[in-house]
C-alpha cells in the first residue's frame, strides 16, 4: 500500500458512518493528512423488472442535497448480513414487490476517494405486487414506469443517485445485448 497511516482517530460516528482524521505519508513518503468516511452498511439497490418491461422508481426528499430524487429501491445491509436478504427486504418496504428471481447485477465503490462505501445492485424479476411497508422515516412516492422511461431519465438528468443510473444503463446494456436469463440466486 503506498499510503502509511500513522495515526488515526474517530472524530464522529453514528448508528450509519465513522468519521475518521487520519495523519499519512502519502506515496511519494511525505506527511499529510486524509479524512475517511467508513459506512456500517452496504449499500443496496434493486432493479424491479416485469415481463413487460415495467419497472419502478421511489421519490423522496434526501436531506444531505436538500432536494427531491427518483431513485431505484434502495437501502442498507449491516455488515456482515446477507445482502440478498437485505435486497429482498428493501424492495418489499419500499414497493411491496416480492421477486421469483434475483440476478446479482454490478457491484460499485461510491465516492471512493473519501469513503469505503460499496453497493451491490441486483435485479429482481418474477414480480407479485403486495402493499408497501416503508420505515417512519421514510415518505416516498412509487412509480411504475416502462423501463425505457427511467432510461430517458437518467440520459435527461432527471434521475442523478449514482446507484441509479449506474444499474439503468447496465440493465440497459443487458435488454439490447439480451443477456437476461430467469436463473435464480439461491
Amino acid at each position: 500500500m503506498p499510503w502509511v497511516t500513522l495515526k488515526e482517530s474517530t472524530v464522529y460516528e453514528n448508528a450509519w458512518i465513522e468519521v475518521s482524521h487520519r495523519e499519512v505519508l502519502n506515496p511519494s513518503g511525505n506527511p499529510g493528512v486524509y479524512g475517511k468516511v467508513h459506512f456500517k452498511n452496504l449499500a443496496i439497490g434493486i432493479i424491479p423488472l416485469d415481463e413487460a418491461h415495467n419497472t419502478w422508481l421511489v421519490g423522496q426528499h434526501r436531506y444531505p442535497l436538500d432536494q427531491y430524487s427518483w431513485e431505484i429501491p434502495e437501502g442498507g445491509a449491516p455488515i456482515g448480513t446477507a445482502p440478498l436478504e437485505s435486497a429482498k427486504r428493501e424492495l418489499r418496504e419500499e414497493t411491496g414487490l416480492t421477486a421469483r428471481y434475483w440476478t446479482e447485477l454490478m457491484r460499485l465503490h461510491l465516492s471512493n476517494s473519501v469513503s469505503d462505501e460499496a453497493s451491490l445492485v441486483y435485479l429482481a424479476r418474477g414480480l407479485h405486487q403486495g402493499e408497501p411497508e416503508p420505515e417512519d422515516s421514510e415518505d416516498l412516492r412509487l412509480r411504475k414506469l416502462p423501463f425505457a422511461e427511467a432510461v430517458d431519465m437518467v440520459m435527461r438528468g432527471e434521475i442523478t443517485d449514482a446507484i441509479s443510473v449506474a444499474a439503468i444503463l447496465k440493465t440497459k446494456h443487458w435488454i439490447d445485448s439480451g443477456l437476461l436469463d430467469n436463473t435464480p440466486i439461491p
